[in-house]
């Protein structure tokens, strides 16, 4: 083969397996949606450690909570959310609580108390730990790792070790359930914001 048919083969070489890079990203059956939510940080990273009781927060899969009930030590303790967003909480067994908000899990808990163990109970629900967030693909050190709030895709990314040499800096996907329980994807740039349980995606580029 001659010096030139052997270079055009390699670029065709190239271009195939570029073409299958794509192919396989353009593979993946995850819709992509536009993120509803805000898109971008508007405030200061603040530690980990408890993150509060926030009234919109839907709890999910690996979330600790404390749950209290006044005059009830027995009733009042820490409970981890386990893998299908499910509580087990004594006396009344388990609870789905994944989707709810802390009010309403409150609430739910007070609705099985009362009346077979409790008159009117006062339940309240803080999330201790909120679950991990996951990043993929092309950082120094894929994985999961605890939330912290105001988490940008960049803070992701740098406490993933950063990026190799192969990514795409500027432009992200994040796979995260939406409001129906669906897996999408969202488009997502540096500085937007990510929720407990999401997953960055961190592309390679093509070239």
């Amino acid at each position: 083969m001659s010096k030139s048919k052997a270079i055009i083969a390699s670029r065709l070489c190239v271009a195939f397996c570029m073409f299958g890079v794509v192919a396989a990203c353009e593979s993946d059956p995850t819709p992509i949606v536009a993120d509803t939510s805000s898109l971008t940080s508007t405030g200061p990273r603040t530690g980990g450690g408890s993150v509060g009781n926030t009234s919109d927060y839907r709890l999910g899969a690996n979330d600790r909570t404390r749950i209290t009930v006044f005059g009830q030590p027995n009733l009042t303790g820490e409970f981890t959310l386990d893998g299908n967003g499910v509580v087990a909480y004594p006396l009344i067994g388990n609870i789905n609580a994944n989707g709810m908000t802390p009010r309403e899990l409150q609430q739910a808990i007070a609705g099985k108390l009362d009346p077979d163990y409790l008159r009117n109970p006062s339940v309240s629900v803080e999330v201790l730990t909120r679950r991990p967030f996951y990043v993929l693909g092309e950082v120094q050190k894929p994985g999961n790792y605890p939330y912290v709030t105001d988490l940008t895709a960049l803070n992701a990314v740098a406490i993933a070790g950063g990026y190799t040499y192969r990514a795409r800096t500027t432009q992200f996907y994040i796979k995260r359930l939406d409001s129906n329980g669906r897996m999408v994807k969202v488009p997502a740039k540096p500085e937007t914001v990510l929720r407990p349980g999401d997953t960055l995606e961190v592309a390679e580029r093509y070239f």
